[in-house]
């Protein structure tokens, strides 16, 4: 009996410590600020990060507004990650995207947390190079919700302190592949795209790794916020927003388009529990895209491959999460 409990007690250590080795390095960068997603795009990261699927690395703003850096601050905080890095564009043309309805406000407000202005967190780039330098190779997938405008500037950094390699070297080296919420398939106009245009034209094109983007029109069929909001018992930072953001407008009435959070779904998950993958090219210009189909790409976007009200379900649930 004594060898059964130890036999039993070993293999669930071993089996922890897989988890723990399958978990995906992962940094997020958002704009936070003008849309309410990303939000639930950050409770997803946390919950699946308890699951011991992913570990964050950083969160990235690419949005310089001073509520930026405090209201991840309050996020993470609330999931149990006060000290998970922090870093914002520091360049004065970088985007600044306040949110209509005021819900970083009352976030800050009402939420704990230590960082009470954006302009006090670290230059986005340099911390991507400094957590880039530290990661096995081909190691790190950055999932982006957001303006490129941070990835744009690191691919044009030379080396320095933390490695003496240029950003495209840096990329090449440690990141497995970029997800991106962004574009819309197989052609279109997309928010994340047109704001900052240039750091897209030049991201997309010359990224050195693989790159998977969840479309406009993913996200747009997938509805959250009604089951999150109707919880009566549930108290988090997640669902008040939602409820301030749902009632402020009447197409959301019935819950937000979930673009962001079907990102990070893919970026630690990958495309096949939910998604199909076409592969090829996408083309840039003015803010506008196309697609160029090759089975041999080293691009893809994301198609649907269960129903809508599935992965409405699955994210959700994890829109729900308390923490531990």
């Amino acid at each position: 009996m004594k060898k059964y409990w130890l036999l039993m007690i070993v293999m669930m250590a071993l089996q922890v410590q897989a988890q723990k080795k399958q978990a995906v390095p992962i940094i997020l960068d958002t704009d936070i600020g003008p849309d309410y997603d990303d939000v639930g795009a950050v409770a997803v990261l946390h919950a699946l990060a308890d699951k011991g699927e992913a570990r964050p690395l950083a969160i990235m703003a690419s949005n310089r507004n001073e509520l930026v850096g405090p209201t991840i601050d309050v996020l993470n905080t609330y999931f149990g990650r006060p000290h998970l890095p922090i870093g914002a564009p520091k360049g004065a043309n970088a985007p600044d995207r306040g949110a209509v309805q005021k819900w970083p406000e009352m976030l800050v407000k009402k939420y704990p947390h230590h960082i009470n202005a954006t302009s006090e967190v670290p230059d986005a780039v340099q911390l991507y190079r400094k957590i880039l330098a530290a990661q096995p190779d081909k190691s790190v997938t950055i999932v982006t919700v957001g303006f490129l405008t941070n990835l744009a500037n690191l691919l044009d950094t030379k080396g320095d302190e933390y490695s003496s390699l240029t950003g495209v070297e840096l990329i090449r080296k440690k990141v497995k592949h970029l997800v991106s919420m962004a574009g819309s398939f197989p052609k279109g106009r997309e928010y994340n795209v047109y704001i900052d245009s240039l750091a897209s034209e030049k991201v997309f094109p010359h990224w050195p790794t693989p790159v998977i983007y969840s479309g406009y029109e993913i996200g747009r069929e997938i509805i959250t916020g009604r089951q999150l909001t109707a919880d009566e018992k549930l108290q988090s930072p997640v669902k008040d927003v939602f409820a301030l953001c749902m009632a402020f407008s009447e197409e959301d009435h019935n819950g937000r388009k979930s673009w962001d959070q079907t990102a990070v779904l893919a970026a630690v998950k990958g495309a096949g529990p939910y998604f199909g993958l076409q592969k090829g090219q996408i083309v840039l210009k003015g803010g506008y895209n196309e697609w160029k189909d090759d089975p041999g790409g080293n691009q893809a976007y994301l198609t649907m491959k269960v129903p809508a009200e599935k992965l409405r379900e699955v994210i959700e649930t994890m829109m729900m999460y308390t923490g531990k």
